[in-house]
């Protein structure tokens, strides 16, 4: 087959997904390779804590996938797959609609060569009675963006009735833990323009409940032993061993009967892929995720995965490559070379096909001046425990290298100051 009729399309527009198409589209161009997302815009998924805050807004630093189809040389289409025929190799795609339930774009199919699913994951429930009803989950930008008009709204009911807001964060993973403090944090800057009877000392309280008996449990003990205490040092109360029961509309209740009241309930206890890749005719496992061997191929080898949508065996008996961006990362790099050379109509040597997932460490962050984690030492395989202003700077620079992958090192670094340049004009949430 000629280089210029391969068709790879990529569904998926996240860290894995859209750098998988950035790379692959500068070397073939938008014949072959085509991007499809739902949403217009990309935002990182490890920021969407500070979109749900305010703390970052998605009008100023989300990144058009039109934009980066045009620069990049990939096809952007946009669309939400609902499912696939894989006898014909065409994917479903269901209709566009605006705000206000306008069809943009028709119902369409889309024809393919070779397809990558990397449609990330979202919130599991467990089927937690009044979880899916009353928390919010904040798995994209526009749940994130959906919080954020919530929890204005919240504040100002606050401050008008002269009673205390209360929030309750359920999952105290990295997500459920850099929340609460950006929370904290963007909930005390919002009082000082104009809530002046608001005192969130005295009226914000955030309870940040974990089923675990500590929190960040998939980190070492170092680094969640500190994030403990800087939580407790910003008001936050952090509660261990708790099984929630069930979510209602002004609370939460657990195993021992023990109530939490919530004006707002945020979900971040656990992931699990979208529901229609089970109907796909793929193996998956019971969170719907892809089993995809070391090569990340499915049971069809037309159809590759990555990133928190696969099951991957890693290491020992029983464990599983985590979801993590830095796996969707590696996983994206590792299938550059076996897709060019799909186009490119040549095999790969054996040895080439195996993905090796490398952790590099993990790093949480704690408010604006805050980050702890631990970087993984390359010679001694072990971890070095970092906090404090050089943690920052490294939590920083993940976001700077997943643009710099997206748009170069003169256009990131453009981005960059311009970005600083705005904050010094703006408020430090978005109050609108």
């Amino acid at each position: 087959m000629q280089a210029h009729t391969h068709r790879v399309v990529i569904v998926g527009g996240g860290a894995g997904g859209l750098e998988l198409a950035a790379k692959l589209g500068s070397r073939f161009g938008p014949r072959c390779v085509t991007l499809v997302d739902l949403a217009a815009f990309h935002i990182w998924k490890p920021s969407l804590h500070e979109v749900a805050a305010g703390t970052l807004d998605i009008h100023r630093e989300g990144l058009s996938y039109f934009m980066l189809g045009k620069s990049r040389g990939f096809k952007f289409v946009r669309g939400e797959m609902l499912g696939a025929d894989l006898q014909a190799h065409c994917i479903h795609l269901a209709a566009v609609r605006d705000a206000q339930g306008e069809e943009l774009y028709p119902p369409r199919d889309l024809a393919y060569d070779t397809l990558v699913l990397a449609v990330g994951s979202k919130s599991n429930f467990f089927n937690t009675p009044g979880a899916s009803q009353f928390a919010l989950a904040i798995d994209s930008t526009a749940q994130a963006e959906k919080f954020r008009l919530k929890l204005l709204r919240a504040l100002a009911h606050a401050h008008g009735s002269g009673k205390g807001l209360n929030i309750a964060i359920v999952g105290a993973g990295a997500t459920g833990v850099e929340l609460a403090a950006e929370l904290a944090q963007s909930c005390a800057d919002v009082a000082t323009y104009g809530l002046a009877d608001f005192d969130p000392a005295r009226d914000l309280h955030i309870t940040l409940l974990e089923g675990a008996p500590r929190i960040l449990s998939a980190l070492p003990e170092k680094i969640s032993t500190a994030a403990h205490r800087l939580l407790t040092q910003r008001g936050i109360e952090v509660r261990t061993g708790v099984r929630i029961a069930a979510v209602r509309a002004d609370g939460l209740s657990d195993s021992e009967g023990r109530d939490y009241p919530a004006d707002l309930c945020v979900w971040a206890a656990g992931i699990e892929a979208p529901a229609f890749l089970s109907d796909l005719g793929l193996r998956t496992n019971a969170r719907h995720q892809i089993v995809v061997d070391a090569a990340l191929r499915t049971s069809d080898p037309a159809v590759f995965a990555l990133g928190d949508c696969v099951e991957l065996a890693w290491g020992d008996e029983g464990r599983f490559v985590p979801a993590r961006a830095q796996a969707a990362h590696q996983q994206a790099d590792f299938l550059l070379n076996e897709l060019s050379a799909r186009i490119r109509g040549a095999d790969l040597p054996r040895d080439e096909r195996a993905y090796r997932y490398k952790d590099y460490g993990s790093l949480v962050s704690l408010g604006h001046n805050r980050v702890v984690g631990n970087l993984m030492g390359v010679l001694t395989g072990k971890g070095l425990f970092i906090e404090g202003l050089f943690a920052r700077f490294m939590y920083m620079s993940l976001h700077l290298m997943h643009h710099f992958a997206l748009l170069g090192a003169v256009r990131t670094a453009m981005l960059a100051i311009g970005r600083l340049l705005l904050k010094r004009g703006a408020p430090r949430v978005k109050l609108h």
